[in-house]
């Protein structure tokens, strides 16, 4: 992540941060799957549900993916939000074999 935008924690964490709030702290962004605590610099929010336990496997991400974040409206949001609740969104996926993308 640019240097530009690096900004650190928060110094004292907010009690609650809702499940999939994106934050930045330090050099690097994350995702917060479920509702938790939490010191990092909000920046926005995604409406895909990052942890599911009923589902196999019950998490989105894996340590080492690659994340773009793409700019929506509120309208955008509630439109895949429903769809996600309905179970009908398909995340984009792109995999990279041997350095190139392929989706």
């Amino acid at each position: 992540m640019s240097k530009k935008v690096a900004t650190p924690r928060l110094p004292s964490p907010r009690a609650k941060i809702p499940a999939g709030s994106v934050g930045i702290a330090g050099e690097q962004t994350g995702m917060y799957p479920s509702e938790t605590p939490g010191g990092w610099q909000l920046i926005g929010r995604t409406p895909i549900q990052l942890y599911n336990p009923k589902k196999e496997p019950p998490v989105l991400l894996n340590a080492g993916d690659y994340v773009r974040y793409v700019s929506i409206t509120q309208q955008e949001y509630y439109d895949i939000q429903k769809q996600v609740q309905e179970d009908n969104y398909k995340v984009n996926v792109i995999f990279a074999e041997g350095g190139e993308l392929r989706e």
